[in-house]
């Protein structure tokens, strides 16, 4: 299952070339990022920080006034982190697709923590494998 955030496109998020700056998209992650993990029903209040990013860029993204989806789901879930895997895009139109590996945190301890039990069950609703097809069905086609 996915996460869909619709992420509004802002005036200031335009560059000079006329598309939405590369920077920027990293914003929208974080977005889609928040509004899935800190819900009123499923919240990480012990925390979490980001460890990685990964971000590949397919299109450019004009500024309009209608919204972008932001799809989100979960890649892996490991002891103590885990992936989100991102697409910005329009139905069938990719921007950008990316990855974040985020880390549960223990703020007072000042250390990484394990991921509890209650945040793995809701983890493992947002396990999508077809992004794994999805890719090997690219690798196949390039060695065609």
């Amino acid at each position: 299952m996915r996460h869909t955030y619709r992420c509004p496109l802002r005036w200031a998020d335009m560059d000079a070339y006329g598309h939405v700056n590369n920077v920027v998209f990293l914003r929208y992650l974080e977005e889609a990022r928040i509004d899935f993990l800190f819900r009123p029903d499923k919240d990480f209040q012990q925390g979490s920080v980001v460890a990685r990013h990964e971000i590949d860029y397919k299109r450019q993204l004009v500024h309009r006034h209608e919204p972008v989806d932001v799809e989100l789901w979960v890649m892996e879930v490991r002891a103590a982190s885990f992936t989100l895997g991102y697409e910005v895009k329009d139905g069938d139109q990719i921007y950008v697709r990316a990855s974040t590996v985020i880390v549960p945190f223990d703020f007072e301890a000042q250390r990484p923590r394990r991921i509890t039990a209650e945040e793995r069950a809701f983890l493992q609703e947002y396990m999508d494998e077809a992004e794994d097809r999805e890719d090997q069905s690219e690798e196949e086609a390039v060695a065609a």
